[in-house]
């Protein structure tokens, strides 16, 4: 089980971040931590009112409560403070409690409304600005990235060849409405853009996310706090295969950090391995890879489209 913890705000890096260090180390497990390293402009967010699916997702996951009001103010009525300058130290603390640490974006609202239509020199320029500020606070070169929103577009995927990365999790896998996946099969690939086959590994996301199975009703059950870890247990329950499982600092890092809890310790009794995306690459860096054209779709539960695993070409 791989555990990728993307890191979207100042709060979730100042409150939940180091919660979840807490948490994983009383666990023994290991996990990528991805940090936003600009401003935090969530409150840009709101732009996506009118985006069909938004409002109800709003309703159901409570982002006041768990985001917080001044988190939603900052771009709008408050200046977005700097996480990379405001909060180095801790991130660093993540690196010197010997968690991966990755890029998840620049700019999160920016770069997740903005990339899909924007140019290849767009993109290139924030991943460059990112990873200078990576360096600026780690001390190292950047080794890895998880897409702000699972939102890319072709010359980003060619930046991570371009900055020698050897994996990546910028996509998802595609889902059924109950939350399983749709194509077992589907895992580890290498992208193809065109007749180009791209060298790093894509490591797509393959269960839902709290945020996406929180107050829904699946298989005729509302999901709620009470039994959503037992549902994604469920869905993981016979180890048979690898899983890479999206976390959020702001949610199992903060309010849901119980639910997290559970899944946890419920993963552990299935027999799972909790392991950072610098672990899985050592395990799969050597086998034969898929390759899936760059492939856009939606998942239950998500608004708009989000970049999916394709179809393997033959």
């Amino acid at each position: 089980m791989v555990l990728k913890i993307d890191v979207d705000t100042y709060r979730g890096t100042r409150e939940g971040v180091p919660n979840l260090v807490r948490m994983l180390k009383a666990h023994q497990a290991g996990a990528t931590f991805l940090f936003s390293l600009g401003k935090d402009h969530t409150g840009w967010a709101m732009r996506r009112a009118l985006r069909p699916g938004f409002f109800s997702k709003v309703s159901r996951t409570s982002v006041v409560e768990h985001y917080g009001f001044k988190t939603l103010m900052y771009g709008v009525l408050l200046p977005g403070p700097d996480i990379g300058k405001e909060c180095a130290a801790e991130m660093r603390a993540v690196q010197d409690a010997g968690f991966e640490c990755g890029i998840h974006t620049w700019d999160h609202v920016l770069w997740q409304d903005n990339v899909a239509k924007r140019d290849a020199a767009w993109a290139k320029a924030m991943m460059r600005k990112a990873a200078a500020r990576f360096t600026q606070v780690f001390g190292v070169a950047p080794r890895t990235h998880g897409a702000a929103g699972w939102q890319m577009n072709n010359g980003a995927f060619a930046e991570h060849d371009t900055a020698g990365y050897g994996y990546a999790s910028d996509g998802r896998c595609v889902l059924k409405e109950n939350g399983a996946l749709a194509n077992p099969a589907d895992g580890p690939h290498r992208l193809s853009d065109g007749d180009t086959v791209l060298k790093h590994i894509q490591m797509p996301t393959t269960l839902p996310t709290l945020d996406e199975i929180l107050g829904c009703e699946i298989d005729g059950v509302t999901i709620g706090p009470h039994n959503i870890a037992a549902f994604l247990l469920k869905l993981t329950e016979g180890a048979t295969r690898d899983h890479v499982y999206t976390l959020h600092a702001e949610l199992e890092g903060q309010k849901l950090a119980p639910i997290f809890e559970q899944l946890l310790a419920g993963w552990q009794a299935q027999g799972y391995q909790l392991a950072s995306m610098a672990d899985y690459y050592q395990k799969i860096r050597d086998l034969p890879m898929p390759v899936c054209p760059i492939t856009w779709g939606e998942l239950p539960g998500r608004s708009g489209a989000l970049i999916t695993q394709g179809p393997a070409r033959a």
